[in-house]
């Protein structure tokens, strides 16, 4: 399977403010990548150096195997990127905005636009200034989707969407990666990543923790320990030899105890707190 993204060493520093070290991944063609970490954690980071949209001091980016440093326009017009705060024109009409940026890529991206809008039910003839936040969400999923590019990269794409147009961005996200297309996506709702996503990185402050099949990480010799002792109850995550738990735990006076596979929110919880 090739790769769409290579990423190898890549290290941003900002002064006195916290960037990225040595930061090393690679997502193959067709897959969908969760990309997880709590705010400040180097994401956006990351992302922006992809997109060749900042400077990074060292190592190498590449994407459909070009190098983003020189190759920097041929590989964002096969890209439709959604960052998490998307900004437009208030008074431009919805059509009007979509055909913008249709013409900026010089593509005829009508089909494509009418398709999408009418799955994601966009009123294309009302202003921006008079859209919801989720309505100017979907806008800027059909902006990113339109021109079907070979890798989508969406950063929080679902928030202020309902649960039924959520579901429909995914559809659309899994029929994309069938026909070859390839997703980053960042996002902090961890039920996402379970249901669509085949591997995911996780980042913190600034450095990447591990990059596992989604599958592995629910798979984690981690346990949850509840246990009721003294009349009260404890929880905690466990991760070691069970053996060697029950030695320590032989020790107290216990009147319940419940071990079980914890769940995919805990088990990053875990990553986020070591």
């Amino acid at each position: 399977m090739s790769k769409t993204i290579e990423i190898n060493n890549l290290t941003k520093n900002y002064g006195t403010h916290r960037g990225v070290s040595d930061v090393s991944f690679q997502v193959e063609e067709g897959d969908i990548f969760g990309f997880l970490g709590p705010n400040g954690a180097g994401k956006s980071t990351t992302i922006r150096s992809m997109l060749g949209l900042i400077r990074f001091q060292k190592g190498s980016i590449h994407i459909f195997g070009k190098d983003i440093k020189r190759d920097k326009e041929e590989i964002l017009s096969e890209i439709g990127y959604m960052p998490s705060e998307t900004m437009f024109y208030p008074e431009m009409k919805v059509k009007d905005l979509m055909k913008m940026a249709a013409d900026v890529r010089k593509k005829d991206c009508r089909k494509e636009s009418e398709k999408l809008c009418d799955r994601l039910q966009v009123d294309v003839h009302k202003k921006i200034s008079d859209l919801s936040l989720g309505n100017r969400k979907k806008v800027g999923i059909v902006c990113a989707m339109q021109h079907r590019p070979k890798l989508f990269v969406f950063d929080e794409p679902t928030s202020g969407l309902d649960p039924l147009m959520q579901a429909e961005f995914f559809k659309l996200i899994q029929e994309y990666t069938a026909e070859g297309a390839t997703c980053l996506l960042s996002t902090h709702v961890l039920s996402e990543i379970k249901r669509y996503c085949k591997n995911a990185a996780i980042m913190k402050e600034g450095r990447l923790q591990c990059v596992e099949p989604v599958s592995n990480l629910t798979r984690t010799n981690a346990k949850r320990i509840q246990l009721i002792r003294q009349g009260r109850q404890e929880n905690y995550i466990y991760k070691g030899d069970l053996r060697e738990l029950m030695k320590e735990l032989a020790e107290y006076e216990i009147e319940d105890i419940l071990i079980e596979e914890p769940s995919l929110e805990e088990i990053f919880l875990h990553f986020y707190q070591q």
